[in-house]
């Protein structure tokens, strides 16, 4: 038949098409069947063989065919995005993964040769909350349906990417045929994410970590489907950042090479953005932030007072809103972290010309912690920032905070039900079960975390963001930081993107424990430097011989 030029008509004859030729597949509202042998992991054996998918879709069903992908495979885009770079560079990306195995073979017929991403907005603005559902069709073609294609349908081309994450899970490579191949088809995934923030954060000040390390980083988070990484640059043992305004910040670094400059910054930035994932800025204040001072040593208080920084000088805010100021033209994520925790305000009183400041100016240092975050709020929100502080500031003034504060969790449990029980906004990194640097923490406990955990009220449970995890580097570089960080990451960015009806984690092992291990694997398989799924402790290497599957 003819096939309209409406891509949403388009869509509508395949989805009727698919729903037609699925009536007697299977539906599955809980994850895809498990193996019980290690043998079962090589799904090149017959076509009824599981096929994996983390993090797992809403919704999908699926057939019993084997299909073949032709490593030629070609793109087409329509809808109302026109010509996207984000989607062909995605495209291209994805094929390498795809065929990294194959050669094209003669006198072969693949079923499938061509990938048709439909896109309805030609907004590509990368925004907390851009549209990132998708549908995936794909099945064999026949006199009823295009030939031989994949159709991912998405609102954005956020979603496209999505879609194109988990084309690209289905696809097997069979060693025995050299072919890329695809079970269980026909397929049809409709999915979106639970949770708008996804994030992961990064501390590049406890050790410096190359550009391309990020960029290595930044590409992982991707195959989980993370949208945000939390680049935690400066802290009170390092300022590598460049600041044009204040070029002397930098002499915080710990030395002249582990250095970014704008432009890596700026291109980091682009290159997650390419992959669907916002980059979140951090400046700590008024703690953590004794590394200012090693180029402008007026923002210690005193030589052996260094943080937090000195709050009784109008010259340490227009440092802050300096930094505020040129960091605004690299980061165009709508939310900036100003960090504001653990500080020890106790040397305020114990420098003179900070102590009379405080006498009159009628505060206690509780109090000059107070309007020290408030004041770095203020610059923030003047320069088009939504402000996120740790938790400690809604623990100590919540009353006096910017109504627009986002909380973010890390202590314990219960400050997300508290926080939106007056109204703010909360993001979920208990470091109880979320913190990446604490190897003891084992997998099923990041992947049973709950951000809404306590907070039953529908309307309360939408200001809770999402989450992240937190990979805080005093023990981290670049020779373990991506073991440190997948696969436990991998376990709560399930957590955020699915939702608990469409898994279980009431039996972790039974229901999800093959699929993670699968998943470390393909990461892999993919480059990613993930340590085995099952340690004691994370990022332990193997004590043995054995299967990427059962470690």
């Amino acid at each position: 038949m003819s096939i309209p030029s409406n891509p949403r008509k388009q869509t509508l004859l395949l989805f009727i098409f698919y729903s037609i030729l699925l009536v007697n597949s299977r539906t599955l509202p809980s994850p895809i069947s498990i193996p019980t042998d290690s043998n079962d992991f090589n799904s090149n054996s017959n076509s009824n063989s599981p096929v994996y998918l983390w993090p797992l879709p809403s919704h999908f069903t699926f057939g019993n065919q084997t299909l073949s992908i032709d490593p030629d495979i070609s793109l087409t885009v329509s809808g109302n995005v026109g010509n996207s770079l984000i989607i062909s560079d995605a495209f291209d990306r994805y094929r390498k993964i795809i065929f990294k195995h194959e050669t094209k073979l003669r006198n072969v017929a693949y079923d499938i040769g061509r990938i048709s991403v439909v896109v309805h907005s030609d907004d590509q603005e990368l925004r907390l909350g851009v549209d990132e559902s998708y549908l995936v069709l794909l099945g064999e073609g026949n006199g009823y349906a295009i030939v031989g294609e994949v159709t991912i349908e998405a609102n954005t081309v956020y979603g496209a990417l999505r879609g194109l994450e988990t084309f690209s899970q289905l696809c097997d490579f069979n060693y025995e045929t050299k072919t890329v191949q695809v079970y269980k088809a026909p397929w049809y995934i409709s999915d979106k994410p639970k949770f708008v923030y996804r994030g992961l954060m990064l501390d590049t000040s406890r050790h410096y970590l190359p550009i391309d390390i990020i960029k290595h980083v930044i590409e992982s988070m991707s195959y989980a489907k993370l949208n945000v990484l939390h680049w935690h640059i400066i802290d009170e043992e390092s300022f590598p950042l460049e600041v044009p305004t204040y070029p002397n910040l930098w002499k915080g670094a710990y030395t002249k090479w582990e250095r970014y400059t704008v432009e890596d910054a700026t291109e980091i930035v682009s290159y997650a953005k390419a992959r669907g994932i916002n980059v979140m800025a951090e400046i700590d204040v008024p703690g953590h932030a004794e590394s200012w001072g090693a180029g402008y040593p007026y923002l210690w208080p005193s030589p052996t007072c260094r943080e937090p920084l000195d709050v009784s000088k109008n010259s340490t805010f227009d440092v802050v809103s300096g930094i505020l100021t040129d960091m605004r033209k690299i980061f165009p994520f709508g939310l900036f972290h100003l960090g504001g925790d653990e500080v020890n305000t106790d040397c305020w009183n114990s420098t003179p010309h900070v102590k009379q400041w405080l006498h009159d100016h009628n505060m206690t240092t509780k109090e000059a912690y107070q309007y020290f975050v408030l004041r770095a709020q203020e610059l923030a929100i003047s320069k088009g920032w939504t402000p996120v502080n740790w938790e400690e500031t809604f623990n100590t003034f919540s009353d006096k905070l910017n109504p627009r504060t986002v909380v973010h969790n890390w202590l314990g449990p219960g400050v997300c039900p508290k926080a939106v029980a007056k109204g703010f906004k909360c993001i979920y990194s208990n470091q109880g079960v979320w913190y990446l640097d604490h190897l003891d923490i084992p997998w099923y406990e990041f992947y049973n975390a709950d951000p809404i955990e306590g907070i039953t009220d529908a309307a309360k449970q939408e200001l809770v963001l999402g989450g992240e995890v937190c990979m805080w580097s005093e023990t981290v570089d670049t020779s373990n930081v991506q073991q440190t960080i997948w696969p436990r990451a991998a376990a709560a960015a399930e957590r955020l993107w699915s939702n608990p009806e469409s898994t279980s984690v009431r039996n972790t092992t039974s229901t999800v424990l093959s699929r993670y291990q699968y998943f470390r694997c393909l990461l892999t398989r993919r480059g990613v430097q993930a340590a085995p799924a099952t340690n004691f402790y994370a990022r332990r290497a193997p004590t043995g011989p054995g299967s990427c599957y059962e470690q």
